[in-house]
Protein backbone atom coordinates (compact mmCIF):
# COMPACT_ATOMS: atom_id res chain seq x y z
CA UNK A 1 0.00 0.00 0.00
CA UNK A 2 2.96 2.35 0.51
CA UNK A 3 5.13 3.99 -2.10
CA UNK A 4 8.83 3.18 -2.32
CA UNK A 5 9.58 6.90 -2.13
CA UNK A 6 10.69 8.08 1.30
CA UNK A 7 8.36 10.49 3.09
CA UNK A 8 11.13 13.09 3.21
CA UNK A 9 11.61 12.81 -0.53
CA UNK A 10 7.91 13.24 -1.14
CA UNK A 11 7.73 16.33 1.04
CA UNK A 12 10.76 17.95 -0.55
CA UNK A 13 9.48 17.24 -4.04
CA UNK A 14 5.99 18.49 -3.28
CA UNK A 15 7.17 21.68 -1.60
CA UNK A 16 9.63 22.40 -4.37
CA UNK A 17 6.95 21.89 -7.00
CA UNK A 18 4.65 24.26 -5.16
CA UNK A 19 7.31 26.96 -4.99
CA UNK A 20 8.11 26.57 -8.68
CA UNK A 21 4.43 26.82 -9.55
CA UNK A 22 4.07 29.96 -7.45
CA UNK A 23 7.16 31.51 -8.99
CA UNK A 24 5.79 30.91 -12.48
CA UNK A 25 2.69 33.06 -11.96
CA UNK A 26 2.75 36.79 -12.70
CA UNK A 27 3.26 38.74 -9.50
CA UNK A 28 0.65 41.35 -10.38
CA UNK A 29 -2.04 38.74 -10.94
CA UNK A 30 -1.27 37.10 -7.59
CA UNK A 31 -1.43 40.46 -5.82
CA UNK A 32 -4.83 41.26 -7.28
CA UNK A 33 -6.30 38.07 -5.86
CA UNK A 34 -5.18 38.67 -2.25
CA UNK A 35 -6.64 41.17 0.17
CA UNK A 36 -3.98 43.63 1.37
CA UNK A 37 -4.93 42.85 4.98
CA UNK A 38 -3.95 39.16 4.72
CA UNK A 39 -0.40 38.64 6.09
CA UNK A 40 2.28 37.26 3.79
CA UNK A 41 3.16 34.16 5.83
CA UNK A 42 0.13 32.04 6.64
CA UNK A 43 1.03 28.35 6.90
CA UNK A 44 3.35 28.42 9.91
CA UNK A 45 1.64 25.42 11.53
CA UNK A 46 1.96 23.13 8.53
CA UNK A 47 -0.63 20.85 6.94
CA UNK A 48 -2.14 17.50 7.87
CA UNK A 49 -4.48 14.77 6.71
CA UNK A 50 -6.55 12.38 8.78
CA UNK A 51 -9.17 9.64 9.07
CA UNK A 52 -8.56 8.07 5.65
CA UNK A 53 -11.37 6.21 3.90
CA UNK A 54 -11.45 4.24 0.63
CA UNK A 55 -12.60 7.36 -1.24
CA UNK A 56 -10.87 10.19 0.61
CA UNK A 57 -9.63 11.76 3.82
CA UNK A 58 -9.75 14.96 5.86
CA UNK A 59 -7.36 17.82 5.05
CA UNK A 60 -6.32 20.38 7.67
CA UNK A 61 -4.41 23.59 8.06
CA UNK A 62 -4.67 26.74 10.14
CA UNK A 63 -3.82 30.25 8.99
CA UNK A 64 -1.56 31.74 11.67
CA UNK A 65 1.16 34.18 10.58
CA UNK A 66 2.03 34.81 14.25
CA UNK A 67 1.05 31.51 15.86
CA UNK A 68 2.17 32.39 19.40
CA UNK A 69 0.13 35.59 19.54
CA UNK A 70 -3.60 35.79 20.35
CA UNK A 71 -5.63 35.17 17.22
CA UNK A 72 -2.58 33.78 15.48
CA UNK A 73 -1.82 37.24 14.09
CA UNK A 74 -4.77 37.04 11.69
CA UNK A 75 -7.18 39.88 10.91
CA UNK A 76 -10.70 39.16 12.21
CA UNK A 77 -12.40 38.76 8.85
CA UNK A 78 -13.05 35.54 6.88
CA UNK A 79 -10.46 34.30 4.40
CA UNK A 80 -11.12 32.19 1.31
CA UNK A 81 -8.80 29.18 1.12
CA UNK A 82 -8.31 27.01 -1.95
CA UNK A 83 -7.31 23.37 -1.70
CA UNK A 84 -6.00 20.90 -4.26
CA UNK A 85 -5.51 17.12 -4.36
CA UNK A 86 -3.28 15.68 -7.08
CA UNK A 87 -2.03 12.32 -8.22
CA UNK A 88 1.53 13.61 -8.53
CA UNK A 89 3.89 15.64 -6.36
CA UNK A 90 4.16 18.34 -9.05
CA UNK A 91 0.38 18.97 -9.02
CA UNK A 92 0.11 18.51 -12.77
CA UNK A 93 -2.72 15.95 -12.42
CA UNK A 94 -5.17 17.61 -10.03
CA UNK A 95 -8.15 15.33 -9.37
CA UNK A 96 -10.05 17.27 -6.70
CA UNK A 97 -10.07 20.96 -5.73
CA UNK A 98 -12.30 23.49 -4.08
CA UNK A 99 -12.60 26.56 -1.89
CA UNK A 100 -13.56 26.92 1.75
CA UNK A 101 -13.65 29.78 4.23
CA UNK A 102 -11.48 30.14 7.33
CA UNK A 103 -13.10 32.22 10.07
CA UNK A 104 -11.89 33.71 13.34
CA UNK A 105 -14.50 31.86 15.42
CA UNK A 106 -12.61 28.65 14.59
CA UNK A 107 -9.11 30.17 14.76
CA UNK A 108 -8.98 30.37 10.95
CA UNK A 109 -8.62 26.60 10.85
CA UNK A 110 -9.57 24.63 7.74
CA UNK A 111 -11.12 21.15 7.65
CA UNK A 112 -11.93 19.70 4.21
CA UNK A 113 -13.56 16.29 3.76
CA UNK A 114 -12.29 15.07 0.41
CA UNK A 115 -14.32 12.36 -1.35
CA UNK A 116 -14.47 10.77 -4.78
CA UNK A 117 -10.89 9.47 -4.84
CA UNK A 118 -9.69 6.03 -5.89
CA UNK A 119 -9.09 3.47 -3.14
CA UNK A 120 -5.71 2.21 -1.98
CA UNK A 121 -3.43 4.81 -3.49
CA UNK A 122 -1.36 7.87 -2.49
CA UNK A 123 -2.27 11.47 -3.24
CA UNK A 124 -0.66 14.87 -2.71
CA UNK A 125 -2.41 17.95 -1.38
CA UNK A 126 -1.85 21.63 -0.64
CA UNK A 127 -3.66 24.86 0.23
CA UNK A 128 -3.53 28.32 -1.30
CA UNK A 129 -4.57 31.82 -0.32
CA UNK A 130 -4.05 34.05 -3.32
CA UNK A 131 -0.44 33.53 -4.35
CA UNK A 132 0.58 31.99 -1.04
CA UNK A 133 0.94 28.24 -1.24
CA UNK A 134 1.24 25.88 1.70
CA UNK A 135 3.78 23.10 2.02
CA UNK A 136 2.61 19.97 0.24
CA UNK A 137 1.40 16.92 2.11
CA UNK A 138 0.90 13.30 1.21
CA UNK A 139 -2.11 11.13 2.10
CA UNK A 140 -3.27 7.62 1.19
CA UNK A 141 -6.78 6.30 0.76
CA UNK A 142 -7.70 2.98 2.35
CA UNK A 143 -8.30 -0.23 0.39
CA UNK A 144 -11.89 -0.63 -0.72
CA UNK A 145 -14.51 -2.30 1.44
CA UNK A 146 -14.52 -6.02 0.74
CA UNK A 147 -11.05 -5.98 -0.81
CA UNK A 148 -8.29 -8.28 0.44
CA UNK A 149 -5.15 -6.20 1.08
CA UNK A 150 -2.02 -8.19 1.76
CA UNK A 151 -0.49 -5.93 4.44
CA UNK A 152 -0.78 -2.70 6.43
CA UNK A 153 1.79 -0.75 8.46
CA UNK A 154 1.24 1.99 11.02
CA UNK A 155 2.93 3.76 13.92
CA UNK A 156 1.41 4.08 17.40
CA UNK A 157 2.28 7.23 19.37
CA UNK A 158 1.20 9.08 22.50
CA UNK A 159 2.30 11.51 25.21
CA UNK A 160 4.40 14.34 23.78
CA UNK A 161 5.17 16.73 26.64
CA UNK A 162 6.86 19.73 25.01
CA UNK A 163 9.18 20.62 27.86
CA UNK A 164 10.47 17.10 28.37
CA UNK A 165 12.22 16.78 25.03
CA UNK A 166 12.35 17.00 21.28
CA UNK A 167 10.15 15.13 18.83
CA UNK A 168 12.94 13.20 17.11
CA UNK A 169 10.62 10.20 16.97
CA UNK A 170 8.40 12.04 14.51
CA UNK A 171 11.32 12.64 12.16
CA UNK A 172 11.89 8.90 12.04
CA UNK A 173 8.16 8.19 11.66
CA UNK A 174 8.07 10.53 8.64
CA UNK A 175 10.79 8.39 7.07
CA UNK A 176 9.15 5.02 7.81
CA UNK A 177 7.22 3.38 4.98
CA UNK A 178 3.87 3.43 6.81
CA UNK A 179 0.23 4.00 5.95
CA UNK A 180 -1.01 5.73 9.13
CA UNK A 181 -0.04 7.33 12.42
CA UNK A 182 -2.35 6.38 15.29
CA UNK A 183 -2.20 8.88 18.16
CA UNK A 184 -3.65 7.60 21.44
CA UNK A 185 -3.75 10.87 23.33
CA UNK A 186 -1.85 13.46 25.36
CA UNK A 187 -1.11 15.35 22.16
CA UNK A 188 -0.37 18.30 24.39
CA UNK A 189 0.18 18.90 28.09
CA UNK A 190 -1.71 21.66 29.82
CA UNK A 191 0.52 22.27 32.80
CA UNK A 192 2.78 25.27 33.26
CA UNK A 193 5.90 25.29 31.09
CA UNK A 194 8.81 26.14 33.38
CA UNK A 195 12.59 26.44 33.01
CA UNK A 196 12.77 24.18 36.07
CA UNK A 197 10.86 21.40 34.28
CA UNK A 198 8.45 19.34 36.35
CA UNK A 199 8.69 17.91 39.86
CA UNK A 200 9.48 14.37 38.69
CA UNK A 201 11.60 15.43 35.68
CA UNK A 202 13.79 18.43 36.60
CA UNK A 203 15.12 20.61 33.82
CA UNK A 204 13.69 22.07 30.62
CA UNK A 205 14.92 19.85 27.79
CA UNK A 206 14.62 22.19 24.80
CA UNK A 207 16.96 24.98 23.73
CA UNK A 208 14.54 27.89 24.16
CA UNK A 209 11.50 28.68 26.26
CA UNK A 210 8.32 29.84 24.53
CA UNK A 211 7.02 33.37 25.14
CA UNK A 212 5.66 34.06 28.62
CA UNK A 213 1.93 34.07 27.67
CA UNK A 214 2.26 30.58 26.20
CA UNK A 215 3.77 29.07 29.36
CA UNK A 216 0.81 29.49 31.72
CA UNK A 217 -1.47 26.54 32.45
CA UNK A 218 -4.37 26.90 29.98
CA UNK A 219 -7.96 27.33 31.09
CA UNK A 220 -9.49 29.55 28.38
CA UNK A 221 -9.98 28.97 24.66
CA UNK A 222 -7.25 31.44 23.73
CA UNK A 223 -4.80 29.78 26.13
CA UNK A 224 -5.50 26.32 24.71
CA UNK A 225 -5.10 27.71 21.20
CA UNK A 226 -1.70 29.12 22.12
CA UNK A 227 -0.58 25.82 23.62
CA UNK A 228 -1.69 23.85 20.55
CA UNK A 229 0.02 26.36 18.29
CA UNK A 230 3.25 26.00 20.26
CA UNK A 231 3.26 22.25 19.74
CA UNK A 232 2.40 22.65 16.06
CA UNK A 233 5.44 24.90 15.48
CA UNK A 234 7.70 21.90 16.00
CA UNK A 235 9.19 21.09 12.56
CA UNK A 236 9.41 17.35 13.19
CA UNK A 237 5.77 17.12 14.24
CA UNK A 238 4.85 19.06 11.10
CA UNK A 239 6.98 16.69 9.03
CA UNK A 240 5.15 13.62 10.33
CA UNK A 241 1.73 15.21 9.84
CA UNK A 242 2.53 16.11 6.24
CA UNK A 243 4.02 12.70 5.44
CA UNK A 244 1.12 10.37 6.28
CA UNK A 245 -2.53 10.47 7.44
CA UNK A 246 -3.23 10.42 11.17
CA UNK A 247 -6.09 9.04 13.25
CA UNK A 248 -6.31 10.59 16.71
CA UNK A 249 -8.12 10.43 19.99
CA UNK A 250 -7.49 12.30 23.20
CA UNK A 251 -6.59 11.34 26.74
CA UNK A 252 -6.47 13.51 29.85
CA UNK A 253 -3.70 16.09 29.36
CA UNK A 254 -5.42 17.80 26.42
CA UNK A 255 -7.79 19.07 29.12
CA UNK A 256 -6.54 18.42 32.69
CA UNK A 257 -4.77 15.55 34.47
CA UNK A 258 -6.95 12.45 34.99
CA UNK A 259 -10.19 14.15 34.10
CA UNK A 260 -13.34 12.14 33.41
CA UNK A 261 -16.77 12.83 31.95
CA UNK A 262 -18.41 13.16 35.36
CA UNK A 263 -16.52 16.38 36.05
CA UNK A 264 -18.50 18.16 33.34
CA UNK A 265 -21.27 18.72 35.89
CA UNK A 266 -19.06 21.38 37.49
CA UNK A 267 -19.73 24.60 35.52
CA UNK A 268 -16.17 25.87 35.94
CA UNK A 269 -14.70 22.64 34.63
CA UNK A 270 -17.38 22.45 31.90
CA UNK A 271 -16.21 25.80 30.55
CA UNK A 272 -12.61 24.61 30.57
CA UNK A 273 -13.58 21.36 28.85
CA UNK A 274 -15.47 23.24 26.15
CA UNK A 275 -12.43 25.45 25.49
CA UNK A 276 -10.07 22.48 25.34
CA UNK A 277 -12.41 20.54 23.07
CA UNK A 278 -12.71 23.39 20.59
CA UNK A 279 -8.98 24.04 20.45
CA UNK A 280 -8.35 20.31 19.97
CA UNK A 281 -10.67 20.25 16.96
CA UNK A 282 -9.24 23.46 15.53
CA UNK A 283 -5.71 22.07 15.41
CA UNK A 284 -6.17 18.52 14.13
CA UNK A 285 -7.45 16.73 10.98
CA UNK A 286 -10.75 15.56 12.45
CA UNK A 287 -14.10 14.98 10.80
CA UNK A 288 -17.19 17.11 11.58
CA UNK A 289 -18.44 14.60 14.17
CA UNK A 290 -15.59 15.78 16.42
CA UNK A 291 -16.63 19.43 16.12
CA UNK A 292 -17.69 20.71 19.56
CA UNK A 293 -21.42 20.74 20.11
CA UNK A 294 -24.28 18.51 21.25
CA UNK A 295 -23.34 15.80 18.73
CA UNK A 296 -19.62 15.76 19.60
CA UNK A 297 -18.23 12.26 19.14
CA UNK A 298 -14.62 11.09 18.87
CA UNK A 299 -15.18 7.33 18.87
CA UNK A 300 -15.30 5.80 15.39
CA UNK A 301 -13.72 3.06 13.27
CA UNK A 302 -11.52 2.74 10.19
CA UNK A 303 -11.72 -0.40 8.05
CA UNK A 304 -8.85 -1.62 5.87
CA UNK A 305 -10.56 -4.01 3.46
CA UNK A 306 -11.07 -7.41 5.09
CA UNK A 307 -7.67 -7.18 6.82
CA UNK A 308 -8.15 -4.74 9.70
CA UNK A 309 -10.78 -2.86 11.64
CA UNK A 310 -9.44 -0.10 13.86
CA UNK A 311 -11.87 0.94 16.62
CA UNK A 312 -10.86 4.33 18.02
CA UNK A 313 -12.34 4.96 21.45
CA UNK A 314 -12.75 7.94 23.78
CA UNK A 315 -12.06 6.73 27.31
CA UNK A 316 -12.44 10.17 28.94
CA UNK A 317 -15.67 11.84 27.88
CA UNK A 318 -18.13 9.23 29.16
CA UNK A 319 -16.46 7.93 32.33
CA UNK A 320 -18.68 7.35 35.33
CA UNK A 321 -18.20 5.29 38.51
CA UNK A 322 -17.60 1.72 37.39
CA UNK A 323 -17.99 2.59 33.71
CA UNK A 324 -15.07 3.43 31.43
CA UNK A 325 -16.87 3.91 28.09
CA UNK A 326 -20.49 4.83 28.76
CA UNK A 327 -23.41 2.74 27.54
CA UNK A 328 -23.64 4.11 24.00
CA UNK A 329 -19.93 3.82 23.24
CA UNK A 330 -19.71 0.34 24.76
CA UNK A 331 -22.63 -0.85 22.64
CA UNK A 332 -21.01 0.63 19.53
CA UNK A 333 -17.66 -1.01 20.33
CA UNK A 334 -19.01 -4.48 21.08
CA UNK A 335 -21.13 -4.35 17.92
CA UNK A 336 -18.18 -3.24 15.82
CA UNK A 337 -15.98 -6.02 17.17
CA UNK A 338 -18.62 -8.71 16.79
CA UNK A 339 -19.66 -7.77 13.26
CA UNK A 340 -16.42 -6.59 11.65
CA UNK A 341 -15.61 -9.67 9.58
CA UNK A 342 -11.95 -8.58 9.43
CA UNK A 343 -8.87 -10.67 10.11
CA UNK A 344 -7.41 -8.30 12.73
CA UNK A 345 -9.61 -6.31 15.11
CA UNK A 346 -7.97 -3.47 16.99
CA UNK A 347 -9.33 -1.34 19.81
CA UNK A 348 -7.59 1.70 21.26
CA UNK A 349 -7.72 0.93 24.98
CA UNK A 350 -5.82 4.25 25.41
CA UNK A 351 -4.90 3.57 29.04
CA UNK A 352 -3.42 0.27 30.23
CA UNK A 353 -6.04 -2.50 30.07
CA UNK A 354 -4.00 -5.34 31.57
CA UNK A 355 -4.06 -5.77 35.32
CA UNK A 356 -0.99 -4.19 36.88
CA UNK A 357 -0.33 -4.66 40.60
CA UNK A 358 2.04 -2.00 41.91
CA UNK A 359 2.41 -3.61 45.35
CA UNK A 360 5.08 -6.28 45.88
CA UNK A 361 4.15 -9.27 48.00
CA UNK A 362 0.75 -9.75 49.66
CA UNK A 363 -2.04 -7.33 48.87
CA UNK A 364 -2.72 -5.44 45.68
CA UNK A 365 -2.49 -1.81 44.58
CA UNK A 366 -3.97 -0.69 41.27
CA UNK A 367 -4.23 2.60 39.39
CA UNK A 368 -7.79 3.92 39.55
CA UNK A 369 -7.25 5.88 36.32
CA UNK A 370 -6.48 2.78 34.20
CA UNK A 371 -8.82 -0.07 33.27
CA UNK A 372 -7.92 -1.55 36.67
CA UNK A 373 -10.15 1.18 38.09
CA UNK A 374 -13.03 -0.06 35.90
CA UNK A 375 -12.82 -3.86 36.19
CA UNK A 376 -16.49 -4.39 35.31
CA UNK A 377 -16.09 -2.57 32.00
CA UNK A 378 -12.94 -4.53 31.21
CA UNK A 379 -14.55 -7.87 32.06
CA UNK A 380 -17.63 -7.13 29.91
CA UNK A 381 -15.49 -6.20 26.91
CA UNK A 382 -13.14 -9.17 27.17
CA UNK A 383 -16.06 -11.52 27.80
CA UNK A 384 -17.75 -10.26 24.64
CA UNK A 385 -14.57 -10.88 22.68
CA UNK A 386 -14.37 -14.44 24.03
CA UNK A 387 -18.06 -15.33 23.65
CA UNK A 388 -18.49 -13.80 20.19
CA UNK A 389 -15.25 -15.31 18.91
CA UNK A 390 -13.79 -12.01 17.72
CA UNK A 391 -10.90 -12.83 15.40
CA UNK A 392 -7.42 -11.67 16.43
CA UNK A 393 -8.35 -8.93 18.92
CA UNK A 394 -5.54 -6.49 19.71
CA UNK A 395 -5.64 -3.62 22.21
CA UNK A 396 -3.39 -0.58 21.79
CA UNK A 397 -2.69 1.82 24.63
CA UNK A 398 -0.37 4.60 25.75
CA UNK A 399 -0.67 7.07 28.66
CA UNK A 400 1.75 5.34 31.02
CA UNK A 401 4.95 6.35 29.12
CA UNK A 402 6.43 2.83 29.10
CA UNK A 403 6.31 -0.23 26.85
CA UNK A 404 4.22 -3.09 28.27
CA UNK A 405 3.06 -6.07 26.18
CA UNK A 406 0.43 -8.23 27.88
CA UNK A 407 -1.89 -11.19 27.51
CA UNK A 408 -5.46 -10.17 28.33
CA UNK A 409 -7.71 -12.55 30.27
CA UNK A 410 -11.34 -12.34 31.29
CA UNK A 411 -10.35 -13.27 34.86
CA UNK A 412 -6.87 -12.19 35.94
CA UNK A 413 -7.38 -13.87 39.33
CA UNK A 414 -7.65 -17.29 37.67
CA UNK A 415 -4.25 -18.59 36.48
CA UNK A 416 -6.10 -20.96 34.18
CA UNK A 417 -8.15 -18.24 32.50
CA UNK A 418 -7.32 -18.32 28.77
CA UNK A 419 -5.75 -15.44 26.89
CA UNK A 420 -8.45 -13.83 24.75
CA UNK A 421 -6.62 -10.77 23.39
CA UNK A 422 -3.21 -9.10 23.16
CA UNK A 423 -2.31 -5.63 24.41
CA UNK A 424 0.57 -3.48 23.16
CA UNK A 425 1.23 -0.42 25.31
CA UNK A 426 3.71 2.05 23.84
CA UNK A 427 6.13 4.47 25.45
CA UNK A 428 5.90 8.24 25.04
CA UNK A 429 7.22 10.36 22.20
CA UNK A 430 8.82 12.68 24.78
CA UNK A 431 7.03 12.56 28.16
CA UNK A 432 9.17 11.29 31.02
CA UNK A 433 9.70 7.59 31.61
CA UNK A 434 11.22 5.61 34.43
CA UNK A 435 14.69 5.85 35.85
CA UNK A 436 17.03 2.93 35.17
CA UNK A 437 16.54 1.82 38.78
CA UNK A 438 12.74 1.97 38.50
CA UNK A 439 12.87 0.01 35.27
CA UNK A 440 14.87 -2.79 36.92
CA UNK A 441 12.54 -2.83 39.95
CA UNK A 442 9.44 -3.01 37.78
CA UNK A 443 10.83 -5.89 35.78
CA UNK A 444 11.48 -7.80 39.00
CA UNK A 445 7.93 -7.09 40.20
CA UNK A 446 6.46 -8.29 36.90
CA UNK A 447 8.54 -11.47 36.96
CA UNK A 448 7.33 -12.29 40.48
CA UNK A 449 3.65 -11.38 40.28
CA UNK A 450 2.36 -10.72 36.74
CA UNK A 451 2.86 -13.70 34.42
CA UNK A 452 0.48 -12.19 31.86
CA UNK A 453 2.95 -9.34 31.18
CA UNK A 454 5.29 -10.46 28.41
CA UNK A 455 7.56 -7.43 27.97
CA UNK A 456 8.46 -4.23 29.81
CA UNK A 457 10.81 -1.32 29.02
CA UNK A 458 10.44 2.01 30.76
CA UNK A 459 13.41 4.28 30.17
CA UNK A 460 13.55 4.94 26.42
CA UNK A 461 11.19 7.27 24.54
CA UNK A 462 9.81 6.35 21.12
CA UNK A 463 6.91 4.67 19.33
CA UNK A 464 5.53 1.33 18.21
CA UNK A 465 5.74 0.19 14.60
CA UNK A 466 2.96 -2.30 13.78
CA UNK A 467 3.13 -4.42 10.63
CA UNK A 468 0.40 -6.91 9.85
CA UNK A 469 -0.36 -9.26 7.01
CA UNK A 470 -2.78 -12.12 6.56
CA UNK A 471 -0.80 -14.52 8.76
CA UNK A 472 0.95 -12.45 11.41
CA UNK A 473 1.04 -9.20 13.39
CA UNK A 474 4.45 -7.77 14.30
CA UNK A 475 5.14 -4.93 16.74
CA UNK A 476 8.58 -3.34 16.88
CA UNK A 477 9.61 -1.17 19.84
CA UNK A 478 11.29 1.80 18.20
CA UNK A 479 13.42 3.66 20.77
CA UNK A 480 14.83 7.14 20.26
CA UNK A 481 18.12 7.94 21.97
CA UNK A 482 17.18 9.04 25.48
CA UNK A 483 19.41 10.65 28.09
CA UNK A 484 19.36 11.82 31.69
CA UNK A 485 18.03 10.60 35.00
CA UNK A 486 14.43 9.99 33.91
CA UNK A 487 14.85 9.95 30.19
CA UNK A 488 14.69 13.02 27.97
CA UNK A 489 15.12 13.38 24.22
CA UNK A 490 17.71 16.15 24.37
CA UNK A 491 18.43 16.44 20.64
CA UNK A 492 16.15 16.75 17.61
CA UNK A 493 18.76 14.65 15.78
CA UNK A 494 18.52 11.68 18.18
CA UNK A 495 18.84 8.37 16.35
CA UNK A 496 16.43 5.44 16.60
CA UNK A 497 16.86 1.72 17.10
CA UNK A 498 14.64 -1.33 17.57
CA UNK A 499 14.62 -2.52 21.19
CA UNK A 500 12.42 -5.58 20.72
CA UNK A 501 10.04 -7.24 18.28
CA UNK A 502 6.98 -9.32 19.23
CA UNK A 503 4.52 -11.16 17.01
CA UNK A 504 0.96 -12.48 17.21
CA UNK A 505 0.07 -15.33 14.89
CA UNK A 506 -3.31 -15.46 13.19
CA UNK A 507 -5.72 -17.37 15.43
CA UNK A 508 -3.41 -17.48 18.48
CA UNK A 509 -3.84 -14.59 20.96
CA UNK A 510 -0.79 -13.55 22.92
CA UNK A 511 2.47 -11.89 21.90
CA UNK A 512 5.71 -13.84 21.62
CA UNK A 513 9.22 -12.48 21.04
CA UNK A 514 10.54 -12.67 17.50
Amino acid sequence: MTSKLTRRGVLVAGTAAGLVAAAGRPAAASTRRVRPTVPAELFTLGVASGDPAPDGFVLWTRLAPEPLEPGGGMPPGPVRVQWQVAEDAGFRRIVRSGTTTAVADWAHSVHVEVTGLAPHRPYHYRFRVGGRISPAGRACTLPGYGSAPSAYRFAVVSCQDWQNGYYAGYRHIAEEAIDLVLHLGDYLYGGEISPQGTEDTPGYARAALPPEPVRAEPHTLEQYRLRHALYKTDPQLQQAHAAVPWALTWDDHEVAPNWGGGQAADPVFAARLAAARQAYYEHLPLRPAARPGPQFRLYRSLTVGDLLRLNITDTRSYRAPGDMLGAAQEAWLTGSLANAGTRWNVTTAQVLMARFDYQPGPGQTFSADKWDGYPESRARLLDTIAVRGVRNPVMLSGDIHVNIFSDLRVDFDDPGSPTVATEFTGAAISSRGTTAEEEAGTRALIAAEMPHVRYFAGYDRGYLLCQLDRQRWRTDVRAVRTEGWRGQVTSPDADVRTLASYVVEDGRPGAVPL
